[in-house]
């Protein structure tokens, strides 16, 4: 199944689109938002494999949504505007749906959907392990990040923290935990509600508290000291 979201700010569209999405098998709606930053706001706890997507929008319009987002899923454009089509396709949309379309344009597109993620399935399975660095949004600039030397991710309300190596200042982007979560290695591990920790770096357990260096001490929660607690018994050497 394509776990989908569907966005437009216009009630019947849709309504439309979320009738649309009932009548394909292989489609399965998550959600449906009228406005971006409703989608957003979804999105920052939730993940989706495709967005049909209206462009025209109030507050933040539907192309400038998608290229905000640190990690697209596959996109469908829908709208009345034929002059967006090419810059669509520069933000590398599956399809292009021009208002009004009807259900068999619907399924031309949601086929195109169904073809992409297949071939990124086959390529993921296919290809070499998966690169070691990380593209976040800072301060009007996108940084590229080499995940080995991420130290622990901090949470900060809407915000991250994400520490670095030989770096005084950590690196502030508006992410959620769970999004960074999905994007790093196993060797990453969730030890607090606040708190994601590279297991390379940990010099030290004491009691409840894992230390990274001699100024870090990172609390371990309730929730996730039994995962924890199960990870350093695979590394425990006794006698």
């Amino acid at each position: 199944m394509i776990r989908c979201m569907a966005i437009d700010d216009e009630p019947l569209a849709l309504q439309q689109i979320v009738a649309y999405i009932s009548k394909v098998p292989f489609l399965e709606l998550a959600a449906q938002c009228q406005s971006a930053l409703e989608a957003r706001a979804f999105l920052e706890h939730d993940t989706v494999d495709a967005i049909f997507c209206d462009i025209n929008m109030p507050d933040l319009n539907g192309m400038d949504f998608v290229k905000s987002l640190t990690v697209p899923p596959l996109i469908v454009f829908t709208t009345a505007y034929s002059e967006y089509a090419v810059e669509g396709f520069r933000v590398n949309a599956v399809d292009y749906l021009l208002k009004p379309f009807g259900l068999q344009d619907f399924q031309r597109a949601a086929q195109r959907l169904q073809e992409r993620m297949e071939g990124t399935r086959i390529t993921e399975d296919n290809s070499m392990p998966q690169a070691e660095t990380l593209f976040l949004k800072t301060d009007h600039k996108i940084v590229n990040v080499n995940i080995p030397d991420i130290r622990y991710v901090e949470a900060m309300s809407e915000y991250l923290k994400v520490w670095i190596d030989s770096q005084p200042k950590p690196i502030i982007t508006l992410l959620s935990m769970k999004k960074i979560e999905e994007r790093l290695p196993s060797y990453f591990m969730r030890i607090h509600r606040s708190y994601i920790i590279n297991l390379k770096k940990i010099q030290e357990v004491n009691k409840n508290r894992v230390i990274i260096d001699a100024n870090t001490y990172l609390p371990i929660g309730d929730l996730y000291k039994d995962a924890f607690q199960s990870y350093l018994n695979t590394k425990f050497l006794s006698r």
